[in-house]
């Protein structure tokens, strides 16, 4: 580093970065700040955890370790004053350390550890699944292993009584709809098994719950209440506008929570007015005319929702470090904003908003195929679920029927 040269710590703290530099951890204090800077926390945020940091180290006193653990850490952060919040702090730090090569993880101490991840490694490399699928494979066998095995069990210890009775007791705790998705990753792990001979016989012939397709209709929210529900969300600070904005799009455009997830800001063509959206459930692109009530959501929402970074996504993580919002997230602040509202949406989610709109289309006598377009189905199966909800549209085209003649 030259004599020139702007450290991070002095970035930091202008005015007392000399009182970093000079401390015995001064290089690991730099080392973590820009880590810090890099990884994308903001300004407050990383002048917080070094200053913690810094704090913790100096009561300890002793130099660190090449290579770290939780074992080394625990008495450093135990040392510190009580009632000072130094989860976050620490989380941080430990990512840090694992970045750069001086972490070493505890020994797995999760029962049957060691098969869940040649079992991740397996559904990842062979099958090719996404990882959000990989995650929810793992998460039910892990439930499964759990539930069914005793400590000091192994897997070629399962009998089939075992399976129906963990079956039987899952299907009282979730719908018949999730349990044919459990019962379906739970045959994927037992063939898995039996294919790497940890298994003497196959199990996975498992009954599964008989569901029809469209069953369940789809559960839109009046539209009176959709609109009290954006009415309800407090802009006076920036997540405000940030999940207003998210909220208004899904309702007025019928976007996924993925798709809302997935949207850049250079999907906006400001002189076109056209919104473009990647539809990864069918792998297309679909470009949405935008309303000038819709662009002045979003100048609102960029001028005051959106300010300070330099990141491609529209929407990004309300905290530190600064990155693209999950889909799940999407769906996290809907049901956060339903809580606040105090209306009446309890069993709601946020695809809710999608069905509204759908119906809403169809009220206003828009044909089936065009929604379809919109919504971005497949065929028209998928979006002729909605007549079984419009009941006057189903009147109008039903015929009548004639009267028995007396004889």
């Amino acid at each position: 580093m030259t004599a020139t040269e702007v450290t991070m710590l002095e970035q930091l703290f202008p005015k007392y970065h000399q009182r970093y530099v000079a401390s015995p951890f001064g290089a690991q204090l730099e080392l973590f700040a820009r880590w810090l800077a890099d990884t994308g926390y903001g300004h407050d945020i990383a002048q917080h955890h070094v200053c913690k940091l810094r704090q913790v180290l100096e009561l300890g006193g002793e130099p660190l370790a090449p290579i770290l653990s939780r074992a080394d850490l625990d008495p450093l952060f135990a040392a510190a004053p009580s009632g000072v919040l130094l989860c976050a702090t620490r989380r941080a730090f430990e990512r840090c350390l694992a970045d750069l090569g001086r972490w070493r993880p505890d020994t797995d101490i999760r029962p049957h550890g060691q098969l869940l991840d040649a079992y991740r490694d397996h559904l990842t490399a062979v099958r090719g699944l996404s990882p959000p699928t990989v995650a929810q494979h793992v998460s039910t066998v892990a439930a499964f292993l759990a539930e069914t095995l005793p400590a000091g069990w192994g897997v070629s210890d399962l009998t089939r009584e075992q399976i129906e009775r963990h079956v039987v007791s899952t299907g009282q705790r979730i719908s018949r709809q999730s349990l044919q998705h459990w019962v379906a990753r739970l045959r994927s792990f037992l063939r898995f098994c039996h294919m790497r001979g940890l298994l003497a016989i196959r199990l996975d012939a498992i009954d599964s719950p008989r569901v029809y397709r469209g069953e369940l209709p789809p559960r839109a929210i009046p539209w009176a209440t959709v609109q009290a529900l954006l009415r309800s969300i407090d802009r006076k600070q920036r997540t405000g506008w940030r999940d207003y904005t998210i909220l208004y799009l899904m309702a007025h455009y019928g976007l996924r929570p993925c798709e809302v997830a997935s949207l850049r800001l250079d999907a906006i063509d400001w002189q076109a007015k056209t919104l473009r959206v990647e539809q990864r459930k069918t792998r297309s692109v679909l470009l949405l005319p935008l309303a000038d009530r819709t662009m002045r959501v979003l100048k609102r929402y960029l001028h005051a929702g959106r300010t300070g970074s330099t990141r491609p996504e529209l929407f990004l993580r309300a905290r530190s470090p600064s990155g693209a919002i999950k889909h799940t997230a999407v769906c996290n602040l809907y049901q956060a904003r339903v809580a606040r509202s105090g209306l009446a949406l309890q069993g709601t989610s946020a695809y809710c908003l999608r069905h509204s709109f759908a119906m809403r289309l169809l009220q206003r006598g828009v044909g089936i195929k065009a929604i379809g377009d919109v919504l971005g189905h497949r065929g028209l199966e998928s979006t002729c679920v909605y007549l079984r909800l419009q009941l006057d549209a189903l009147r109008d085209v039903a015929l009548p029927v004639p009267q028995a003649q007396s004889v």
